[in-house]
């Protein structure tokens, strides 16, 4: 007998209606210079546009509104780069509770500002020299809060698969769907539905190349860890996939298509001056793969999800001006 999958269909659709009122229903962006460049009919589900101005808010509400009351009100906790920092944070805030999280020292200045303006307290650690799992287990033990894990968790996976659910109640069936990579909960959720509204899809994540650990793990049949990455994607900039989600990929997914920070840029430089939109490194891969031509026979109509706008101004400046 068949396992059955920790994320179904019906989770997504359960998120969904949690969600209803609670998220942003973000705008699907269209470009004629873009389809012309790609060879294709592309639509842009930007999640820059979704509060704390990523997709993150969606798993991490998600998981959040769940658990029991009086676990709620001790609080809860988290580790991030940046946006589910931000989700957890801005999560705790709307159901009433504290957060406490867990941050790269590195971790953009923007996020950690906007972490702690939600109200949470931020706790740093070192990403290139200590283990942030073991740390936010730890720190969520020592404090008795509730763990919200980024990616690696049900409620956290079907939330963020909202994200690919509206996007296909807003186009249509679609032939492919480009979705940027880190830990693997955002594709997961999004393979998750994707392919049951359409089973023909395909699902197409991306990497930045040197945070390769999905796309080699994939190729090997096994979790596959890479030294910590050093790309200017730090939302991608992860080591080894998901328990929980690579399994998922593993079945739902077709294909990983890596992309170099420089076409990261280019991409962040197309959606600024001809799509008038800002995207962070991370959010800007999908549509590097395309305008890079690193998805192979692209197919008539596309999904992208850009995942993520939180870029402060002077890295923006720096990175589109260097």
């Amino acid at each position: 007998m068949a396992a059955v999958p920790p994320v179904s269909f019906d989770d997504v659709r359960e998120a969904a209606a949690r969600l209803k009122g609670i998220v942003h229903r973000t705008p699907v962006l269209t470009s004629r210079t873009l389809n012309s460049l790609v060879g294709a009919e592309v639509f842009i589900k930007a999640e820059n546009f979704q509060r704390v101005g990523a997709f993150k808010f969606r798993g991490a509400y998600n998981a959040a509104a769940q658990l029991p009351p009086r676990q709620l009100a001790r609080g809860i906790a988290a580790y991030s780069s940046g946006n589910h920092a931000q989700a957890t944070a801005l999560a705790a805030r709307e159901l009433g509770t504290t957060a406490v999280i867990l941050m790269p020292e590195d971790a953009p200045r923007s996020k950690r500002e906007a972490t702690a303006g939600y109200g949470a307290e931020v706790v740093t650690y070192d990403r290139y020299t200590q283990d942030r799992t073991a740390l936010g287990h730890a720190l969520a033990a020592d404090r008795g809060l509730t763990l919200i894990p980024p990616y690696d968790d049900p409620h956290v996976i079907a939330g963020q698969g909202t994200a690919a659910l509206e996007l296909l109640e807003d186009t249509g069936p679609l032939d492919a769907l480009v979705v940027p990579v880190g830990g693997g909960g955002l594709i997961a959720g999004s393979a998750t539905a994707a392919t049951a509204l359409h089973p023909g899809i395909r699902v197409i994540g991306v990497e930045p190349e040197a945070g390769d650990d999905t796309k080699r793990s994939l190729e090997s049949g096994t979790r596959v860890t890479v030294p910590v990455p050093r790309t200017i994607a730090d939302g991608q900039a992860l080591a080894t996939p998901g328990e929980i989600t690579f399994p998922l990929n593993q079945r739902l997914v077709d294909g990983i298509a890596l992309v170099s920070d420089a076409e990261i840029v280019t991409a962040m430089r197309f959606a600024f001056e001809r799509l008038k939109i800002v995207l962070e490194p991370s959010g800007a891969t999908p549509l590097a793969a395309l305008l890079a031509g690193r998805v192979d026979n692209p197919p008539r109509r596309i999904g992208l999800i850009a995942s993520g706008g939180n870029i402060d101004t002077r890295r923006f400046t720096e990175l589109l001006t260097a």
